[in-house]
């Protein structure tokens, strides 16, 4: 795999669940900055955070992120 990238759902899915992004992160113990940086993809979250992300969202781990190469193939 050349050059590995994480694709996310997050705002989607956040937007679904009916929550702004200082709500998410209220839940997770982050700030609304970091879960705005993960979002677009800025800020690789820890395999604890993304845990917990995906269980405040209601979602299994993967349907809320993935490994994505750089060419943009999902």
């Amino acid at each position: 795999m050349k050059d590995a990238a994480l694709g996310n759902a997050m705002k989607a899915l956040r937007a679904e669940a009916g929550l702004t992004q200082a709500e998410l992160a209220l839940q997770v113990g982050v700030t609304r900055k970091t879960i705005n940086t993960v979002e677009n993809g800025v800020f690789i979250p820890s395999a604890l955070l993304a845990l917990k992300i995906a269980q405040a969202l209601g979602q299994k781990v993967e349907s809320v992120f993935w490994i994505r190469d750089e060419s943009g193939d999902d």
